[in-house]
């Protein structure tokens, strides 16, 4: 008798990625903030003064969705749009406070959530496994 076949990787990695977003959405359901959004806001946080379109290759979303997503998070004063002094026909995002804030406020659960995730690797298997997700990410980028 045969074993099953172990279910391949990028199978797995869409788990993951279904699993952690799920658990992202519930987590962050009071703050009225999906799991897209706060990507987002995620990414502004690291590199602010984005484009739209820079900000949504940045969050994994078509430049449309993204469209829809900064209205969104304009309209919940999470981010403001402004013209780029370099050039007119380009608007910058940025994180206000009340975005900065909520960033803050979800911070320590959003890494509970990655360290139950991580459960049962040690600190090197952690720091691997960045290192290896982040080559991938890279190699497919």
């Amino acid at each position: 008798m045969t074993g099953v076949a172990p279910p391949s990787l990028l199978y797995s990695v869409k788990q993951v990625e279904l699993a952690t977003r799920a658990r992202l959405d519930e987590l962050l359901k009071p703050s009225g903030v999906t799991a897209l959004q706060y990507t987002a806001l995620t990414v502004l946080e690291r590199r602010d003064g984005m484009s739209s379109a820079e900000l949504a290759r940045n969050s994994f979303v078509t430049p449309q969705s993204m469209s829809d997503l900064v209205g969104a998070l304009e309209r919940r004063n999470l981010i403001t749009r402004s013209p780029d002094p370099a050039s007119r026909r380009r608007h910058v995002i940025s994180l206000t406070d009340d975005g900065r804030t909520l960033l803050a406020h979800y911070a320590p659960a959003v890494q509970r959530l990655e360290d139950e995730m991580l459960t049962g690797f040690t600190a090197r298997e952690r720091t691997a496994f960045r290192t290896y997700l982040n080559r991938a990410r890279e190699a497919l980028g």
